[in-house]
């Protein structure tokens, strides 16, 4: 055979490599980015198992290098007994085009590897990253009824989110009666306690009235919620950790937080003859301006404690799980 003659063997397959950058990819992105790197990995990586299944099922040629001068003489054919045809031998070319076992296996271990690590990652990684994505920010809290929160006045409210589980979901937050708005709207400022630096738990810069306590019940059944109030006179709110401050609208006025308290939103439930105030989903806030009822507001889905919601800073952290009204 001469080397004009001599079929080209091909190098060996990028696909494979391709395929786990996909792979990688995915991973990334469903911590990083579920919106922009996942779709990604996965264009990658279908187009990583379209390009190996068709390598993998072209023309496969195995070439056999014998020097001419070494080859040996061919075997005549064997007669056959009377009556039977002689049988064919068998070509160079025939043995050239066989299936290699060596790609056989190759494949298999290829794919048995892939349904194991599938069958072991996926419900380890579902459990993972699953809750992060699912009934995220549903509260809807019964606090009491709107003559406890008198006009223009500070209350410190501590309430379950979830009764049903009990005092592991109890929070705090600031709440101050802002009258009506223009719309003849009630008007609430409920901010969280929680720290925008590291989640701390944030005090009120004032007086806080003990000896006026109230704690009554909402709700009925597994869902009767045991709510604490305190009046309290604050000229803003503070965090004991590491000194982070904020005004009484929340907006942050010293120390390494990057954004402004979180708040709640609320609507008015009639109970009975009573209206009461019930908090929902809470969302984290950017830049405010003015205050009380006149307050504008820059709303965002509710981030982590420490992640800004506004500047060029916020796209070096990962994307929030959406969240649930």
């Amino acid at each position: 055979m001469t080397p004009a003659d001599k079929p080209h063997v091909p190098g060996p397959s990028i696909w494979p490599f391709v395929l786990a950058a996909g792979g990688t990819l995915i991973l990334i992105g469903v911590i990083v980015s579920p919106t922009i790197v996942v779709p990604l990995g996965v264009v990658i990586l279908v187009i990583a198992l379209i390009g190996w299944t068709r390598e993998k099922t072209g023309p496969h040629v195995e070439t056999i290098e014998v020097e001419p001068e070494t080859r040996a003489p061919r075997a005549p054919a064997i007669p056959a007994n009377e009556g039977e045809a002689a049988a064919a031998p068998t070509t160079d070319e025939e043995l050239e085009t066989k299936y290699p076992r060596s790609v056989f296996l190759e494949g298999s271990t290829l794919g048995l590897g892939a349904v194991i690590g599938g069958l072991v990652t996926v419900p380890a990684l579902g459990f993972a990253v699953l809750p992060a994505f699912t009934k995220q920010h549903e509260i809807r809290a019964d606090i009491g009824p709107l003559t406890d929160f008198p006009e223009s006045e500070w209350m410190i409210a501590t309430f379950m989110t979830d009764p049903t589980i009990g005092e592991v979901s109890r929070q705090t937050v600031y709440v101050r009666n802002n009258g009506t708005t223009k719309d003849n709207k009630p008007s609430f400022t409920v901010i969280s306690n929680h720290c925008a630096h590291l989640g701390c738990p944030v005090q009120p810069a004032g007086l806080v009235d003990e000896a006026k306590k109230k704690t009554i019940k909402t709700g009925a059944g597994k869902a009767t919620n045991q709510v604490t109030l305190i009046p309290t006179a604050p000229s803003g709110f503070a965090c004991p950790c590491h000194g982070g401050a904020y005004d009484t609208e929340g907006r942050r006025t010293a120390g390494p937080p990057v954004r402004s308290l979180d708040r709640f939103e609320f609507s008015i439930l009639t109970v009975g003859t009573e209206q009461h105030l019930v908090l929902q989903k809470p969302f984290s806030v950017g830049k405010i301006e003015g205050d009380g009822a006149d307050a504008k507001i820059w709303r965002y889905t509710q981030h982590n404690p420490g992640q800004p919601v506004d500047g060029i800073e916020r796209f070096l952290y990962p994307v929030q799980p959406p969240s649930r009204s």
